[in-house]
């Protein structure tokens, strides 16, 4: 496979932000069939986008656009987000999830600590982030213990697993 992880740029902004939300769209349609709201809205990957020490990536496989992820980078604690990761959905399960937290990684080195969080139903998604990127979940958010920057009206908004991966 031939793999890289570059900033985003203008060009591809309106690619990405649709393939992103095809993945997610995807990933929350297979755990509730007949979906009919929009999972990720662009305001979303926007706001993402326009955070203070937010970098957006794209991961490319032979010239083509195959996923991303956007990270903020806080330069002062190093204590770092991981606000997206997708792999599009023609490509999932063949490695390139894996190489885009890899890549990520190896470009932030003075990374402490590593967050992120995902709903409560994307099995996938804990999967992935607990068993091949190390993250352990430090957090269960739900009605009795809500993260307030999560909104209530999101699809699992009150459901979210808080994950971390301390750096050594």
């Amino acid at each position: 496979m031939n793999f890289k992880l570059v900033p985003v740029c203008e060009d591809d902004i309106s690619t990405y932000i649709k393939d992103m939300q095809e993945a997610f769209q995807m990933g929350a349609g297979k755990e509730f069939n007949a979906l009919n709201e929009e999972i990720l809205p662009e305001e979303d990957i926007n706001q993402s986008l326009a955070e203070k020490g937010s970098i957006a990536y794209k991961a490319v496989v032979d010239d083509e656009m195959v996923g991303g992820a956007i990270v903020v980078i806080d330069e002062s604690t190093q204590h770092n987000h991981l606000n997206f990761l997708y792999v599009k959905n023609v490509v999932q399960s063949k490695g390139v999830g894996q190489e885009i937290w890899n890549a990520i990684e190896k470009l932030h080195p003075d990374t402490k600590v590593w967050e992120t969080v995902t709903p409560y139903f994307e099995k996938r998604n804990i999967h992935f982030y607990i068993n091949r990127c190390g993250f352990a979940a430090v957090e269960f958010f739900n009605p009795h213990h809500k993260d307030l920057t999560i909104p209530d009206d999101m699809v699992g908004g009150d459901y979210f697993f808080r994950f971390e991966k301390a750096m050594k």
